[in-house]
C-alpha cells in the first residue's frame, strides 16, 4: 500500500518572489497621482509603508515620470489608505487597515495596468547606416 500524494512537490519561492513578480508588471501610465496616507503609530500602517517603498523603486517610476507620489504622514490614529487618481478622471481608493501589499498590487495590475495601451511597433523599414569608407566609394 502507498499513501497517497497531496500538495506540489515544490516549495513556493515565498512572499517576496510574489512581490517583486507583481512589480514587474507594474506600469504608471494611467495614473495622474498615489496618495499614501498613514499614520505611524497605527498597529497596521506597516502595510502602506512597505507599498510606499515598493512603489517608489525606480523601475516603477519610470514607467510614468509625471506621475506623482506623495506620502500624507498624519497623527489621528486614522487607518491608511491610498488613493490613486488615474488621467482618465477616476480614483481608486484602498483602505490597508487588512491588506497585505502584495493584494495591493494585484488589484492595481489588475484594474489600472489593464488600462494601459500595448505599444504599437512601426512596420516601417529603418534606414541602414553607411560607413565613410561606403560613402567615399
Amino acid at each position: 500500500m502507498s499513501i497517497h500524494f497531496s500538495g506540489s512537490f515544490s516549495r513556493s519561492a515565498g512572499l517576496i518572489s510574489a512581490i517583486t513578480k507583481q512589480l514587474k508588471s507594474v506600469n504608471l501610465k494611467p495614473v495622474k497621482k498615489i496618495q499614501i496616507k498613514f499614520d505611524p503609530f497605527h498597529p497596521n500602517a506597516k502595510t502602506a509603508r512597505e507599498f510606499l517603498y515598493h512603489i517608489s523603486t525606480p523601475k516603477v517610476i519610470e514607467t510614468n515620470l509625471n506621475c506623482l507620489i506623495k506620502p500624507i504622514v498624519v497623527c489621528d490614529r486614522s487607518e491608511p489608505e491610498i488613493q490613486i487618481d488615474l488621467l482618465d478622471s477616476g480614483s481608486i481608493k484602498f483602505l490597508a487597515n487588512n491588506l497585505n501589499v502584495l493584494e495591493i498590487l494585484q488589484h492595481i495590475n489588475k484594474h489600472i495596468s489593464s488600462k494601459v495601451e500595448p505599444e504599437q511597433v512601426s512596420d516601417t523599414p529603418v534606414a541602414k547606416l553607411v560607413s565613410k569608407k561606403q560613402r567615399r566609394k
